[in-house]
Parts: structure tokens; sequence; C-alpha cells
């Protein structure tokens, strides 16, 4: 398996890229890719050519997520300003305007049947999920509090939540806070199942395997990438390879690969069998945000990487 660079372009958006996501392709257009940047602005790439389609404004303050429906046919971006935008990727028209106070948003994804988008609540310690028919919230699930601080510890009796991953088949829900911990929740019951330990700084990103619904990866600012037996609550494996935090993780369509970025400024391959990395990207000059494989079309893989230097690379995996 390797990467190959296929296209990079400058200054993509105005200020830092910190969010990226394939849009699937629909009866009348192919895939595209989104891109959200601290400009506030979220623009939409035609995926092979990078060629840009258009930009849309909404927001306030600078978008730190996007997200696709699995139908393509509309998307979400979420802002510092507190609001997730949800809009008709076609024409831009707004669908809704979530609002999840008492807080900012963090990551988000939408389920794999596309009934609902979960949200990281940030400081509200919380995960909040919206129903994608009605746009209103069906479940808000608490993180629990850490074991150990006294009642009247509040500093450290609050998690603060950074990422989501819905599981292959839609029943689990995993959550990555800062102080490094992963919780796993029971969709269906709304009920909080277990913690995945290993980490002990924040976990930027979480995506569970394509393939497997049990297998979870992790990305952390402790410098490693985890996969976990999310279901048997295992460590199966620790990677290290990065020299600084781990902002982004992301599986290949085929299961046998992940990809992460980096504030080292570097993307890296990793074969799963191996467990290490087998190739090194250096396209960036600054921290890499997030990395984005796009669903397979045909036999053609791409991955998309992001970073504070407001460029977009675009790379064939092989």
């Amino acid at each position: 398996m390797k990467l190959a660079g296929l296209k990079s372009i400058e200054n993509a958006h105005d200020d830092s890229v910190w969010a990226a996501t394939w849009v699937p392709a629909t009866d009348t257009r192919p895939g595209l890719l989104l891109t959200g940047s601290l400009d506030e602005t979220v623009k939409l790439w035609r995926s092979d050519e990078l060629q840009l389609e258009r930009t849309n404004t909404g927001h306030c303050l600078g978008v730190v997520s996007v997200a696709a429906h699995p139908s393509g046919v509309f998307a979400a971006s979420a802002s510092l300003d507190s609001f997730v935008r949800v809009f008709d990727v076609d024409t831009n028209a707004t669908i809704a305007t979530l609002e999840a106070p008492p807080s900012e948003v963090w990551q988000m994804q939408f389920n794999p049947s596309g009934t609902a988008l979960a949200v990281a609540g940030g400081g509200s310690a919380s995960v909040k999920v919206w129903d994608t028919a009605e746009w209103r919230i069906i479940q808000t699930l608490s993180i629990p509090r850490p074991e150990g601080p006294k009642p009247s510890d509040k500093s450290s009796s609050k998690k603060f939540v950074l990422s989501v991953a819905w599981s292959l088949d839609g029943r689990r829900l995993a959550c990555g806070s800062m102080d490094g911990t992963i919780s796993v929740f029971d969709l269906e019951r709304g009920k909080f199942l277990h913690h995945l330990e290993g980490h002990f700084m924040p976990v930027r990103s979480l995506v569970y395997s394509p393939t497997d619904s049990r297998v979870l990866f992790s990305a952390s600012d402790d410098c490693h990438v985890h996969m976990y037996d999310a279901e048997g609550k295992s460590l199966i494996g620790a990677m290290s390879g990065h020299a600084s935090w781990v902002l982004s993780v992301d599986a290949s369509p085929d299961g046998l690969a992940i990809a992460t970025g980096s504030s080292d400024k570097t993307v890296r391959l990793w074969d799963l069998k191996m467990r290490q990395a087998v190739q090194t990207m250096s396209n960036h000059s600054d921290q890499v945000w997030e990395v984005a494989f796009r669903p397979t079309e045909g036999r053609i893989n791409r991955l998309a990487s992001v970073s504070d230097d407001k460029s977009i690379s675009l790379y064939d995996y092989s």
C-alpha cells in the first residue's frame, strides 16, 4: 500500500483549514470534497481536480468541523459561533440551524443510515444526537465523570468532549475527551457502556473500522495512535512515529490501512497488519488538522489532507 501525491492547492482558504470530508456522489453529480476554515467559509471542490465549485458563507466565526450526509444531498458545518448549519450541497440553501448551548461545538458525524447527527459538545461534557428528519435533539449523552476527584472539585469533574465516531452498524457511538479517555455508548438504549483507556492527553479524532464494527482507532496529543476492540474494552495495539500531536485519523475503505495527520506537519500511512507507519508525506508546512479517505468510487481511492498552512493536498491510495 502506498500514497502518491496528486495535487496540492496553496491558499485554498484565507486562513487555517481545520476540517475536511467527502460528500458522496449523487445521481446528478460526482462526489465532492468539503473543507471548512477559520476564515468562516466552507468550500466544495471537485474531487479529482481540486477545482473550486462553490464557496459557502453563513458562519460568523471559524469553521471547525464538517460532516456529509450519506445521501450526498446535504451536509453540516460547525463553527466556534456555537451553531451547526445544515445546508443543501447543490444550492447552499440552509436546511436547519442547530444551536447547542451552552457550549461550543467540536467534531460531528452522521450515522451510517443518515437518520442522526452526533455533535461533540466541548465543555458541556456531552454529545447531542439530532434527528435528521425534524432536526430535533433525540438524545443527550452525558460523559461520565472521571473516578477519583471529590464532587466539590468542579474543575476536574467535567470532561471536555472533542471527537465522535459511529460504528459501522450504527449501534455504538464513541466519544474522545480532553483527559484522554474514550467513552462508548449503546445508542439503542442511550446507555453509557464503558471507557477505553490508554491515552493520557486529548483524543482529537476517532474512527471505526469500515470493515469491523468492533475496531476503533484514536488519535491523541500524546503522539500515539491506538487500535481498540471497542466491545471488549481492550487495546489491540499502540502505534507511534509522529513527533508531535496526532490531530486526525481516518481508515481506508478497504480496512487495511489508516492515515494520520499531525502537528509535526506530516501525513502518515499505517499498515494495520504490521501496525507501523509505512510512509510519511511532507506536503504541508504547518500542522495537519484533518485527513480523509474518499469512499471508494470504482477502483480509485483518494486521501485528502488540510492544514494550518491554508492548503489542501490530494493523494492517490493504492
